[in-house]
Parts: structure tokens; sequence; C-alpha cells
């Protein structure tokens, strides 16, 4: 076992999610509570409380010190390869630490609660591993996973560029068969992992000629240290500002064969199929940040005091004007319900969703859904969590302040939102 958090499990597979018993996140004492939701056992709940520490202890500390680098350390790659947080869901047999898909959502929302979002473990792990893994030779699976579940080779995927982000059929980065090697060029744009990525898997054109540009596009492992790879700056944003995100350059860059990851010209059959699980990981990481945000502004309005009471029993009403008769009046609780309501209620979703993906049953449109749903519901609760906190809210030391700007770029990527509707729409007005 390559995991020090997976040793109490090392002999036995996990035990099927508990049926009852398991209060939901509804009726918890708190929504980051360890030991809730039915999809989850014991052996999630111990494994919870080990990642939390794992962040506390780890992550949290550096968290600021890494926001003025632009990235995150080596060390705590390497760290987490060594404490089992990489390649939770990855087979054993490939190299990785053969945990299911609630251990690695575990590992989504513990990075969410404790509001650092510098590490690209996820993208690194549960995005980009399992293209290696189910696409990859033996040879690419034998030589790239072992290294990758132990952070010594920080991955990435690129796809988006200046003038292709969300319509993948748009790409132009462009690779052309030479003997049997082939000569990349081209470049990508906003690559999360990207500064310090050694090893990328780049989405390319490999046939101008197909009849439509889904036939034509291809992956290829791209590796450090190759002959005209280079990256750009580390792109300055207005969240996640831990997390490295870079150009990626690629001039005339020499692949030898085995650069090729899967088949020729079954790139974008491999997106099609690994995308529901990024936008599942992307819900799931909204959602957990939003029980976060909630339970630090149920902590703040609780202590703060205005007028001589606490926010939370201070009275703020709206006046609306509708003929000039009618007056609504609300409370900060009321603000509070219904902020735990809307995100139970996706809470309740998601965690169908994630059950669902562990049975092989997530189809796309319903993963669409859960992007779309999660990122927007996130964003209106930042902005809610913000404006409970007054003043205060809008300063950078508040932990606030950085999960609402951290949260405006989960409807962008991953898909924007515009094209998760599009592609559940597309599945309404379908004949077939």
């Amino acid at each position: 076992m390559h995991s020090k958090l997976f040793q109490h499990n090392k002999s036995e597979e996990f035990r099927q999610p508990a049926s009852s018993g398991r209060p939901e996140t509804s009726s918890a004492k708190s929504l980051m509570d360890i030991g809730t939701r039915r999809i989850f056992n014991e052996d999630h709940d111990l494994f919870r409380q080990n990642v939390r520490r794992f962040f506390q202890e780890e992550v949290v500390p550096y968290h600021k010190e890494w926001e003025k680098a632009g990235q995150v350390s080596r060390e705590v790659w390497e760290k987490a390869g060594e404490q089992g947080l990489l390649g939770v869901m990855t087979a054993e047999e490939h190299g990785g630490i053969g945990g299911d898909l609630f251990s690695a959502a575990v590992t989504w929302e513990e990075q969410m609660y404790c509001n650092c979002t510098g590490p690209g473990f996820a993208l690194h792990s549960d995005i980009v591993m399992p293209y290696i893994v189910n696409y990859g030779s033996k040879e690419q699976i034998k030589h790239f996973i072992p290294k990758m579940t132990a952070g010594k080779c920080i991955a990435a995927i690129a796809m988006t560029e200046p003038g292709a982000g969300s319509d993948l059929q748009g790409v132009r980065t462009y690779a052309k068969k030479d003997g049997s090697d082939w000569i990349l060029n081209g470049n990508k744009v906003f690559i999360t992992n990207g500064w310090m990525a050694d090893l990328v898997v780049v989405v390319t054109v490999t046939n101008r000629e197909a009849k439509t540009a889904a036939h034509g596009i291809s992956l290829f492992l791209v590796e450090e240290g190759m002959k005209g790879f280079h990256k750009g700056r580390k792109l300055e944003k207005i969240g996640l500002k831990a997390q490295d995100t870079a150009e990626l350059f690629f001039e005339d860059v020499r692949l030898p064969a085995d650069a090729l990851l899967g088949e020729l010209n079954k790139g974008f059959y491999y997106l099609m199929n690994e995308l529901p699980q990024e936008r599942l990981l992307i819900a799931d990481m909204a959602i957990a940040s939003c029980e976060f945000m909630f339970e630090e502004t149920r902590n703040y309005v609780m202590q703060r005091k205005a007028f001589g009471k606490t926010v939370a029993h201070l009275q703020v009403f709206i006046v609306i004007l509708l003929v000039n008769i009618f007056r609504i009046f609300h409370t900060v609780q009321h603000k509070l319900a219904e902020l735990k309501t809307e995100i139970c209620v996706v809470r309740a979703f998601l965690d169908s969703c994630l059950q669902l993906h562990a049975e092989k049953s997530l189809d796309p449109a319903t993963a669409s859904m859960a992007k779309y749903w999660a990122s927007d519901l996130q964003n209106r609760v930042a902005t809610q969590c913000l404006q409970l906190h007054g003043g205060w809210g809008y300063m950078w030391e508040y932990p606030i302040a950085k999960a609402f700007v951290d949260s405006r770029v989960q409807p962008i990527y991953g898909g924007t939102n515009e094209i998760m509707k599009e592609l559940i729409a597309r599945t309404i007005v379908s004949q077939k």
C-alpha cells in the first residue's frame, strides 16, 4: 500500500455505504461534520479525519506564502503522495492507492473545507490520471502512474487555447507525422498545474482532413525538458492565487510514436468519456465550498455584535415598493435558513450523482446539471455570505473574501455553464 492513511483498510475492500444511522447534512450539527451522509461508512470517516489533519497541518499554514508565490511547494506534493492523497481511486495494480470514488470525494471536499485552493491535487489525480490508466499503454502506465501517486511527477491536461475554450472542436494545436515521430506546434492557455507540470496531456489535431473536427483529434504525452516545449508566464488571476496556471507553447516539439496516448484520432472520444467525472468533481468541490462558507458565516454572525446584539439576532429589513403598499421584512436568521436549505438540496443531488458515478451510471447530461447548478449556487452563496460579513467580508484577511473570488471561475472552467445548458438541452429535444 502506498498510503499511510489507508493502512487501516489494507487487506479489505471498502465496505458498502451504510444504509441507516448516518444523519444527512440537513440534520447534522455542522454541514462539515464527519460521520454524516449515507454514501459514506466508517472507513471513509477515518480517512476523512486523516485527510482533514493533513490539510490543516501541511497546507493551511503555508497557503498565504503560496498565494504570494503563485504556486504551492513541491514538498507538499510529495507529502501528499506519502500520505496517500494522490491517485486515491487508481487501482493498486497500476500504481495507485486502490480506494473508491467516495474516498476521492473526501479529498476534494476536505480541500474546500480548509478554503485552500492552491494544490491542484484533484486535477492531477482524478482528471489526468484516468486518461493514462484508461487509454495508456502498459509501458505508459508503469512509467508515469507510480511517480504521479508519489507526488514526484506533477501532471496537467492542456485543452484550452486562446481561440478554443469550451468548444474543443476549435482546437488548432497540430501534430504532423514525420517518419515514426510527430512534430507538435501550437499553444495552450489557462492550464492548471501548468507551471509546475512534469507531464502534460496535450489535446492536438492530427487529421485536418477528417469529416468533422472531432474525428481528427488525438492526445499526446509531453514531458518537461522536451526541446521546443516552453512554459509561459504564471497567469495572474483574481482568485485561486496559489494555484499555478500557465500558458504553454509547443514549437516543433518532436514526439516519439510512444508519446501518443491511446489510438490515433480517438482523442475527442476519450475527452467525452472523461469529462463527466471532471464536471462531477467541480460540482462536488463547489457544494463543499458552499458548506464551508455557510459555516464560516454562521460562526461570524453568531459572534459579531451590532447595536448591542449579535448580527444573527438583528433584524434587517428590505423595503420593496409595489404600488406603494407592500413592505417585506427579512432577518439574518431567515437568510441563513434559505442558504442552508439551498445547500442541502444540492448536496442531496450531488450525493446521488456520486453514487451513480460509483456505479458507472452517471450520464453526461446529469453531470452537466450538477456542474452548472452547484457552481452557480457556489457564487450565489459566496455573494450572500460576504454580504452578511458587511465591510469585513471585503477584507482579504477574512476567509469569505478568498472564497468569494475563488468561486468565480467555477462556472467557467470544465466547460462554461452556458455550454452545460446546451448539453442538457440537446437531451431534452433529441428525438433519439
